[in-house]
C-alpha cells in the first residue's frame, strides 16, 4: 500500500503532525511501516519531527541514509562545495523558515572561504540576494540554481548573486537549489546565464 504525503512550496497534501500519525497508526496495526523521502531526511526535511514522534510512541525504527540534495545537485552540476584554493567550509541553510515562514535576515552567513548551499530559497530570491548583500557578500559573487537536480530534467543557471532574483525566473517547474561561492566558477556550466543549461546525454543516459 502506498500513502503519498508529498509536498511542495505552500502545498502540502497531508499536514506534518497527520504524516507522524499516520505512521504510528500503521504501525500499532502490526504493519511494516517505511517513510520513503527524497534526499537526506535529517536536513530540512522534517526527519527529525518524525523520528521524535514515533520514538515517543514506543516503535522501533531504522533509519536509511540518503544523500542531502545539496551533495547530489552540486555534483551533477560539477561544482565542488569544497576546494583547497575557494572553499574550506560549508554551510547548509534554508530560505524557508518553520511552517514556511518567509526568509529571516537572522543568521544570514558572512562572506568568506565557504561555500552556501540554500534550499527552498527559489521563492526567496529577492530578499536573500539583499540580504547575503547586506552581510557583505560581493555583488558579483558567483550563484548557480540547480532545478530537480541529479535527474534526467535537471536544470542548471549560473551567474552574479546581484542577478539572483533574474536568473530564478528561469526555474519554475520544480525544487530548485541554490549554491552561492566562488567554487561555481569551477563548474562547466559557469556562464550559463540567460538560457539555463542543457542536461548532459550522458546523464539522461544513466
Amino acid at each position: 500500500e502506498r500513502v503519498p504525503v508529498g509536498k511542495r512550496r505552500a502545498q502540502h497534501s497531508v499536514p506534518q503532525a497527520e504524516i507522524a500519525e499516520r505512521l504510528i497508526a500503521a504501525a500499532r496495526a502490526g504493519k511494516r511501516v517505511v517513510r520513503l523521502k527524497g534526499g537526506d531526511p535529517f536536513i530540512f526535511g522534517r526527519g527529525g519531527e518524525e523520528v521524535q514522534a514515533v520514538r515517543a510512541a514506543g516503535i522501533a525504527l531504522t533509519i536509511v541514509p540518503g544523500i542531502s540534495a545539496a551533495l547530489g545537485c552540486a555534483a551533477s552540476a560539477e561544482i565542488p562545495l569544497t576546494h583547497r584554493d575557494h572553499a574550506s567550509a560549508l554551510v547548509l541553510a534554508t530560505g524557508h523558515g518553520q511552517d514556511g515562514t518567509p526568509f529571516s535576515n537572522a543568521g544570514v552567513p558572512a562572506p568568506g572561504h565557504k561555500t552556501i548551499a540554500i534550499y527552498m530559497g527559489l521563492a526567496q530570491a529577492p530578499r536573500l540576494t539583499d540580504a547575503l548583500i547586506a552581510a557583505g557578500h560581493a555583488t558579483d559573487t558567483p550563484v548557480a540554481l540547480i532545478e530537480n537536480g541529479t535527474r534526467p530534467d535537471q536544470k542548471i543557471t549560473t551567474g552574479r548573486l546581484a542577478d539572483l532574483p533574474r536568473l530564478a525566473l528561469h526555474h519554475t517547474a520544480g525544487p530548485t537549489l541554490l549554491i552561492v561561492g566562488e567554487t561555481v566558477r569551477l563548474s562547466r556550466y559557469w556562464g550559463e546565464t540567460d538560457a539555463p543549461a542543457e542536461t548532459p546525454s550522458a546523464l539522461a543516459a544513466e
